[in-house]
């Protein structure tokens, strides 16, 4: 009983429980109001963009080429004048029996039409896996804002 006290006792429970969510919680909200909620008018600013504009938002063609053992990918996307800073685009796999599922971010190199603000993005990952396990999504992205509890779209290019 001894022994198994420290585990098990509502003083771990509650401390555990203050560093890991309250205290990051409350470092957020105080970032969040700071400078007269400049920050939180932001995320809602950047909320009110997502909402008009993530039906909207298309993958277009996907190029994938192996060489120098890995599978380098490269994705077209439409954002239809959302800021691309606005999302991140990510290829994604499964994990293997009982690892962690495997999201490798994909970085913008070039725009491909001005006019539709569409991008390409490219990302690279092992060959050790086939290609055809990888999907690229997309993804909100705002500094500070807890993904998906905040913000959970996500689209997957089929």
């Amino acid at each position: 009983m001894a022994r198994l006290t420290p585990r098990f006792s509502a003083n771990r429970t509650v401390r555990e429980y203050v560093e890991q969510h309250y205290l990051h919680a409350a470092a957020s909200y105080r970032r969040r109001i700071a400078n007269k909620g400049d920050m939180g008018k932001q995320i809602v600013n950047w909320t009110h963009n997502l909402e008009e504009k993530w039906a909207t938002l298309r993958f277009g063609n996907v190029r994938i080429e192996t060489r120098d053992e890995q599978h380098i990918f490269e994705v077209e996307v439409s954002l239809n004048d959302l800021d691309p800073a606005a999302v991140r685009v990510e290829l994604c796999a499964d994990g293997f029996i009982g690892g962690s599922p495997i999201r490798q971010e994909m970085k913008r190199t070039r725009p491909l039409d001005d006019v539709s603000c569409t991008c390409v993005y490219e990302g690279a990952v092992p060959s050790a896996r086939p290609a055809g396990d990888y999907s690229a999504r997309l993804v909100p992205q705002f500094d500070g804002v807890a993904v998906p509890l905040e913000s959970a779209r996500i689209l997957w290019q089929r």
